[in-house]
C-alpha cells in the first residue's frame, strides 16, 4: 500500500515547538503504538481464522494508518524549515502573539504553522488568509481580509 505523499514538497515553515511535537509525535508512533498494535495483531492472531478474523482485520488496519502517518511525519521533518522570529515586537511573524480589534470585540491569536493551526484556540497558520494578512504588520496597522462570510476589518492593537 503505497500512501499518497508528494515526492518533492516544498520547503514549508515551522516554528521549533512545532517542530518538537512532531519529532515527539514520531517517536511515540514508531516505539510505543507500533509495539501495541504489533501485540493486538500477535493475541488476534491467537484466535484463529485470519479470513474472519475482526480483530486481526482492526489491528492491521491500524498498523497500516500508523506506519502512514510515520512516513508523512519523515517527510514533512525533510522539508520544514524551523523559524523563530517569536522575539519580533514591532511587526508580525511566526510565534507572534496579536490582539486585534473585530467588530468591537477584542480577540487574540499567535501565528503558528499550517500543523499547529487550532482556531478554537486562537491559534492560526501563518498560511491561513488571517495569518497571511497579519504577517510583517504593525501595531495600530487595519487590515482588511476576505472570509466566506464577506470582508472583515481587524485593527491590530498589539504584538507580543
Amino acid at each position: 500500500m503505497r500512501c499518497a505523499l508528494r515526492e518533492n514538497m516544498p520547503d514549508q515553515i515551522i516554528s521549533q515547538e512545532g517542530h518538537d511535537k512532531l519529532e515527539q509525535e514520531l517517536k511515540y508512533i514508531t516505539t510505543i503504538k507500533r509495539l501495541e498494535i504489533a501485540k493486538r495483531i500477535e493475541s488476534a492472531k491467537e484466535l484463529g481464522d485470519l479470513s474472519e478474523n475482526a480483530e486481526y482485520t482492526e489491528a492491521k488496519d491500524e498498523q497500516a494508518f500508523n506506519e502512514g502517518r510515520a512516513a508523512e511525519i519523515k517527510m514533512l521533518l525533510k522539508n520544514l524549515t524551523i523559524v523563530n522570529n517569536g522575539d519580533r515586537k514591532n511587526s508580525i511573524g511566526m510565534g507572534s502573539k496579536v490582539t486585534a480589534m473585530i467588530n468591537g470585540n477584542e480577540k487574540q491569536y499567535t501565528i503558528v504553522s499550517f500543523n499547529e493551526a487550532d482556531p478554537v484556540e486562537g491559534k492560526i497558520s501563518n498560511e491561513s488568509p488571517l495569518g497571511k494578512a497579519f504577517l510583517d504588520r504593525k501595531k495600530g496597522d487595519t487590515i482588511k481580509v476576505e472570509t466566506p462570510n464577506g470582508e472583515s476589518v481587524y485593527k491590530i492593537l498589539s504584538i507580543e
